[in-house]
Parts: structure tokens; C-alpha cells; sequence
């Protein structure tokens, strides 16, 4: 009876000390800003369970603000490769898009499409790197959100937003 007292004592103090140690655990990111899908896999998934809410939900379930929102940064990417010297056209990838809660963008995680242009994609990472660090979404949210698409470049956005009331 005194053992289990004394053992039941023990866990409850080791419990607590957990506790107390778990609130004062700092989370490192150990994530790239860009990576292709399939590399980090268990920090991936665990990403997108943490960043669950998406574009979608953002633009109050508005479909045509989500696309519209969604091509404009796509435009913008162009426009910024264009300016860096960046050849992206022809390029055709999934995009998982992870922002801060500021509209800044937090994660780009990407895979080339078969009907890509071949191309290298070291260097496209290397271009997504630097237009993670410059960019900022118009959208800001109460928590991070993210947005799983495609992207086919050029995207002709100019026609698109003309048609657009």
C-alpha cells in the first residue's frame, strides 16, 4: 500500500514536471521555404494538418475570389520571373501555397506536371525561394491558410481579370 503511494506520488511529480517542460518547448521549423512534394514528407503532413484552413474558407466560400486571388499571385510570380530573368513559361506544376496569418507566404511546395516543359527544377526552386521572401498576399486571416492548386505558365491572367465585373 505505502509503495503504491509513493509510486502514484512519483508519477503525478512526473507528469507535472512533463507538463511544465512541454510549455516551454520552442517548435523549430525545419522545413525549406520550397520544396517538391514527396520530399519531408512527415513535416509536410504535418503542415497541412496544422495550416487547415484553406483559401477557400478565406474568400468567405467564394469561388470566383479564391480563383481570382489565387491567379493574381500566379500573375505576380510571372511578372517577378520576368523581372529576375527567369524563364517560366511552359512551366506546368502542383502548388501547395502555406501563408501566415499576414499574407505572407510561409511554404511553397511544389511538383512538376508530366506535360511540363523540362526544365530545371533545382533553379525553379531557387526562383520560389526568392519570391517567398518578396511577396505578400492582399489576404490576411486570423491563422495561417493554405491553397493546393495548379499553375500553368503564362496564365493569361490580363485576359481572365478584363472579363472580370
Amino acid at each position: 500500500m505505502r509503495v503504491t503511494r509513493i509510486f502514484n506520488t512519483f508519477l503525478v511529480l512526473l507528469l507535472a514536471v512533463s507538463a511544465v517542460k512541454a510549455e516551454n518547448t520552442v517548435v523549430v521549423d525545419t522545413l525549406p521555404p520550397v520544396f517538391l512534394i514527396g520530399e519531408h514528407e512527415f513535416e509536410y503532413e504535418s503542415k497541412v494538418k496544422e495550416c487547415d484552413k484553406l483559401l477557400l474558407e478565406v474568400c468567405q466560400d467564394s469561388m470566383q475570389l479564391a480563383y481570382k486571388h489565387w491567379l493574381l499571385m500566379l500573375h505576380d510570380m510571372e511578372i517577378y520571373a520576368e523581372a529576375e530573368g527567369f524563364d517560366i513559361k511552359g512551366i506546368k506544376i502542383w502548388l501547395n501555397v502555406f501563408w501566415d496569418e499576414n499574407g505572407s507566404i510561409d511554404k511553397i511546395v511544389y511538383y512538376p506536371k508530366p506535360n511540363s516543359r523540362n526544365a530545371d527544377f533545382d533553379e525553379l526552386t531557387i526562383f520560389l525561394k526568392k519570391f517567398v521572401t518578396r511577396y505578400k498576399f492582399p489576404l490576411n486571416y486570423e491563422s495561417c491558410f493554405s491553397h493546393y492548386g495548379s499553375a500553368t505558365f503564362p496564365t493569361f491572367a490580363k485576359l481572365y481579370l478584363q472579363e472580370q465585373p
